[in-house]
């Protein structure tokens, strides 16, 4: 359990070292995609159910940043510690594979908490500015929920990228022409009742869909999916997710590439 402790404390210091790039950089774009989005554009934008367009979309970005950074650190604490040698020693000390992986992923969940929440407060001053009222988190335990199963999620898929990549290259492949597409195409911008019938029967066979549509429900009461259908399919992720995390350490490398 020490081991286990310890490791989770190096992962919370290893970003907050680098503040600016691990959370200040990202809170800058939710800034910006709040004050182009929400505000310039939103007024044009109606959705069929009446709810103002910035309401709508803050919980889609706090999603997006949960995602995008619990990947980034895990995958990048597996990266750095091959090239320091870190993962070497990992495999005398008294600790197991799943502390390894949870340890790294909380990590994750703890960055990407971190910005999610920051985007939820700035959007939230949008929020007043623009509507007059903040927006309140219609469902405290189910935000908290999807934060510890997303952030899990895709800090298992970071690392389980970096073990199997062999190239800088590889790694990024996966966050630029996967992961992002699947996020824009998740619903952070648009709800899929919005979309062409074809492209409704695509977006469910995406999961981050129902991540972001549990974030949804959670914080505005609304949402294109049932939330039991979110719940279980998170709960998926989290399982498949972690499988593929141990396998990926047991049969992994552990040098630097």
């Amino acid at each position: 359990m020490i081991a286990f402790l310890t490791l989770l404390e190096r992962e919370i210091k290893r970003f907050l070292k680098v503040i600016i790039q691990t959370l200040i950089s990202p809170i800058i774009s939710s800034f910006l995609y709040l004050l182009v989005f929400g505000v310039s554009l939103g007024a044009s934008v109606t959705l069929k159910n009446g709810m103002p367009y910035l309401s709508f979309l803050i919980p889609g970005l706090m999603a997006m940043g949960l995602i995008n950074n619990a990947f980034q650190n895990s995958s990048s604490s597996v990266v750095t510690s091959k090239f320091s040698g870190d993962l070497e020693d990992m495999r005398v000390v008294p600790i197991t594979n799943s502390q390894i992986i949870f340890a790294m992923g909380l990590g994750g969940v703890i960055r990407g908490f971190l910005v999610a929440a920051v985007t939820g407060l700035v959007g939230t001053v949008f929020h007043y500015y623009k509507l007059g009222e903040p927006l309140y988190v219609q469902h405290p335990f189910w935000i908290l929920f999807f934060i510890l199963v997303g952030g899990l999620t895709f800090s298992f898929i970071g690392i389980f990228i970096a073990f199997i990549a062999r190239t800088f290259d590889q790694l990024s492949a996966f966050s630029t022409f996967i992961l992002l597409p699947l996020t824009y195409l998740g619903g952070v911008f648009v709800s899929i009742e919005t979309l062409h019938p074809t492209w409704q029967a695509i977006s469910k066979f995406n999961p981050l869909f129902y991540l972001i549509n549990g974030f949804r429900y959670a914080i505005i009461g609304s949402s294109d999916v049932q939330l039991g259908t979110s719940i279980f399919v998170c709960l998926m992720g989290v399982v498949v997710t972690y499988i593929m995390a141990r396998i990926a350490l047991v049969k992994g490398s552990f040098s630097r590439w």
